[in-house]
C-alpha cells in the first residue's frame, strides 16, 4: 500500500471548468475570478475577497494595505512556514517572533503582549495545521494597542473560532490555494476583509498600483489571479465541506486508534473546529525511534510523512540573532505529519495506525 502525505482531489468538474475558460478566450483575470471572489467572501462571511497569485502575495498585499513599511514591527509566530515572516521583510519591516502554545502550536497571546513595542504595527496569527489561533485573545490585544490583526489562514479554509469562519476573525485574512491545501487550485490566494477601504487598496496593490487604467497612484505589483486558477478554485470551494469532513473523520480515527506509547497526538482547543490540513504527531523521549528512524520506518512501508516545520523561524539563518522561542524550537525537533487528506481510505488509515502501533 502507498499513501502519500498529500494528494490533490481533482476530478472531471475541475477539468470541465478549465476547458470552459480556455474556450471563452479570457484566460487572465476576468469574470470567473470575480465570481470566485464573491463566492469565497460569502463562504467566509465577509463583504470582500480579493483574489491573488498565491498565499505569499496575499500576505504581502495585506501587510501593504495595512500600511506596514520600513521601521515597523510585525509580531508573528516562531513556528510556521517561512512566508509568514518573509512577507513582513518584503515590506521593509521587521518580524518579531512570539512563541506558540504547546497544545495547539498556535500563537501564544501572553507572549504576543510581551513583544509589543511602540514600533509594532500588526500581528499575524497563523491558523496552523488547520486549527485557528486564539483569535479572540489576539483581537483584544490588537484593539487595546491599536494594532492591525492579520490572519494567516493558508491552512485553515473552513475552520471556525467561536462560530465564525477563518477569514472573518481579523482585519484582513490571507489564504493559499497551493496544490496541497484543503482547497487546491494549483496556485493562487485570497485576501478577505470587512473593510471597504482595505478592499479598494488591495485592488490597487495587486494591479500595479493603478487607481484607473494607466494611472498609477502608488507602487504596486502584478498579483492578479487568472480565470484558469479561479475556475478550479470555484469547483474546489463547492467540494470543500466534503473534503474537510473527510479530513475530520480521518483525524478522529487516528485519535482513537494510534496507541503507540511516546507519541503525543494533536488536540483541538475549545470553541474551535479543526480542518486538519496536517495531522502532526509529536515524538517524546519515550518513543523507541528517533524522528529520522521513524520516518524511514513509515516510508519503507509506503506511508508518506513530513516534518512541518524542522526549523523554528527564530532559528532560520536569515533571521539569525532572533530571541529564543523554546516551545517553537521543541516542536520543530519533535513534530511529524502523517497522511490525513480526503483520499486516505478507511483501509488506508487503518493501515497507518497498525503500522505506527507496530513500532513497539
Amino acid at each position: 500500500m502507498h499513501i502519500p502525505i498529500a494528494q490533490p482531489s481533482l476530478g472531471r468538474e475541475e477539468n470541465d471548468a478549465v476547458l470552459a475558460v480556455l474556450a471563452s478566450g479570457m484566460i487572465a483575470q476576468g469574470p470567473v475570478t470575480a465570481a470566485f471572489e464573491d463566492e469565497f467572501a460569502a463562504y467566509c462571511g465577509v463583504p470582500h475577497a480579493v483574489a491573488v497569485t498565491n498565499g505569499t502575495a496575499a500576505l504581502h498585499a495585506a501587510l501593504l494595505a495595512a500600511g506596514v513599511g520600513p521601521g515597523d514591527e510585525v509580531i508573528v509566530p516562531a513556528f510556521t512556514f517561512f512566508a509568514t515572516a518573509s512577507s513582513v521583510s518584503m515590506c521593509g519591516a521587521r518580524p518579531v517572533f512570539a512563541d506558540v502554545e504547546p497544545a495547539t502550536a498556535t500563537l501564544d497571546p501572553p507572549d504576543v503582549l510581551a513583544k509589543v513595542t511602540p514600533e509594532t504595527k500588526a500581528v499575524i496569527g497563523v491558523h496552523l495545521y488547520g486549527q485557528p489561533c486564539d483569535a479572540g485573545a489576539i483581537r483584544e490585544i490588537c484593539d487595546e494597542k491599536g494594532l492591525v490583526f492579520i490572519e494567516d489562514a493558508a491552512q485553515a479554509h473552513g475552520a471556525t473560532y467561536r462560530g465564525k469562519r477563518a477569514g472573518a476573525l481579523g482585519d484582513l485574512a490571507c489564504f493559499s490555494f497551493y496544490a496541497t491545501k484543503n482547497l487546491a487550485a494549483g496556485e493562487g490566494g485570497m485576501v478577505t476583509t470587512a473593510s471597504d477601504e482595505y478592499d479598494a487598496h488591495l485592488r490597487r496593490i495587486i494591479n500595479h498600483g493603478q487607481s484607473e487604467k494607466y494611472l498609477h497612484a502608488e507602487l504596486g505589483y502584478n498579483y492578479r489571479m487568472t480565470d484558469i486558477a479561479a475556475a478550479i478554485g470555484r469547483v474546489q470551494l463547492a467540494k470543500l465541506g466534503g473534503f474537510n469532513r473527510r479530513r475530520q473523520e480521518n483525524a478522529a480515527y487516528y485519535g482513537t486508534h494510534i496507541t503507540a506509547p511516546g507519541l503525543v497526538l494533536p488536540s483541538v482547543a475549545p470553541g474551535r473546529t479543526h480542518v486538519w490540513h496536517q495531522y502532526s504527531l509529536r515524538l517524546t523521549d519515550a518513543f523507541p525511534l528517533s524522528r529520522e528512524e521513524f520516518m524511514e520506518y513509515l516510508r519503507e512501508r509506503g506511508i508518506g510523512c513530513a516534518v512541518h516545520y524542522p526549523v523554528a523561524l527564530s532559528r532560520q539563518p536569515y533571521y539569525a540573532g532572533a530571541a529564543v522561542c523554546p516551545v517553537a524550537e521543541s516542536l520543530a525537533a519533535s513534530a511529524l505529519s502523517i497522511p490525513v487528506h480526503p483520499n486516505v481510505t478507511d483501509s488506508g488509515r487503518a493501515y497507518v495506525c497498525e503500522t505506527i502501533n507496530g513500532v513497539i
